[in-house]
């Protein structure tokens, strides 16, 4: 769920109170010591069911053969024709720019394309609202990503006040149908939520406030949102309660461990397609703990 703004933080902040499990906190995120009750509960965060990362090594070397069949996969989809779209939603600090970056590493891009629009102009507040992503749809043999999609309406625009409770409504209501389009018309679609819980959320703020590399991540809006977690679940499990179709199902992926979260992606999306010379002892089997659909599987497991 994206911010309108993407204005640089200036000067010192104040501390944020926020509600964490149903306690009241105080959080410094100036403070480069990350508070105790953070890190202790960061990767268990909403119940997520692994007590380490990923083995690094294991991660790399699997990494590597299923950016092979990625490779297969592109090369078949620019000889048959195919066309992929594919959306990465997800609260702020979910990694979906690293999901991308994994799945894009290795291929052509000149037909494999990410898209990150930026707020709307004045122009396009005026058009269809599903016309500037339309734009951006995949011709014959393109693969394209969408970090963050028209579901801005249905997760940061109401939560942040950008639209109007009827433009949430209208949202909720005909975006089936407009995915409905785009799976008849023989695209090959996918929708991913990355899932994270509350304490992970915050210790991966906390890193970018404090990183040199990686500050600009971080805005005001972000602040902002850490107030608004319980907002931003309700309308997650709205979202997903209304668009989560059998033409168009939601992908959830607990997503605490970015190296787990990765894989997982990269192997639905190669158990998913049928590409001329797909190893499937190579791809491997799906993690139940991990990967699922729809609502359920968001709100399956609780810290």
């Amino acid at each position: 769920m994206k911010s309108e703004s993407e204005a640089p933080l200036s000067g010192d902040m104040k501390t944020i109170k926020i509600k964490v499990g149903g306690v009241e906190r105080r959080f410094d995120i100036d403070d480069p010591k990350l508070p105790d009750w953070i890190k202790k509960k960061a990767l268990k965060s909403d119940g997520y069911p692994y007590d380490k990362k990923l083995d690094w090594d294991e991660y790399e070397k699997t990494l590597g053969q299923l950016q092979v069949e990625l490779v297969k996969l592109q090369a078949w989809m620019q000889k048959a024709g195919g066309r992929v779209l594919m959306l990465f939603e997800g609260c702020d600090a979910a990694g979906k720019g690293g999901v991308i970056n994994a799945i894009r590493q290795n291929m052509n891009p000149r037909s494999a394309r990410n898209v990150a629009l930026p707020k709307p102009s004045s122009t396009e507040q005026g058009q269809w609202y599903y016309q500037r992503y339309v734009a951006q749809f995949p011709t014959a043999g393109e693969f394209v990503t969408f970090d963050r999609s028209w579901y801005n309406r249905a997760g940061v625009e109401p939560v942040m006040g950008f639209c109007t409770p009827e433009q949430h409504e209208h949202f909720l209501e005909q975006t089936p149908h407009f995915e409905r389009l785009i799976r008849e018309d023989g695209i090959h679609f996918f929708k991913f939520w990355l899932n994270i819980g509350q304490e992970m959320q915050l210790k991966r703020f906390h890193d970018r406030r404090h990183s040199p590399l990686r500050g600009w991540k971080f805005s005001p809006i972000d602040v902002e949102g850490m107030t608004k977690w319980d907002d931003y679940m309700r309308a997650r499990d709205l979202m997903l309660e209304r668009t989560h179709t059998p033409h168009a199902p939601w992908i959830v992926v607990r997503s605490n461990d970015k190296r787990r979260a990765r894989l997982e992606v990269i192997r639905h999306i190669l158990q998913s397609l049928a590409y001329s010379g797909r190893d499937m002892k190579v791809i491997g089997t799906a993690d139940p703990k991990i990967i699922g659909e729809g609502p359920g599987f968001a709100k399956g497991r609780k810290g």
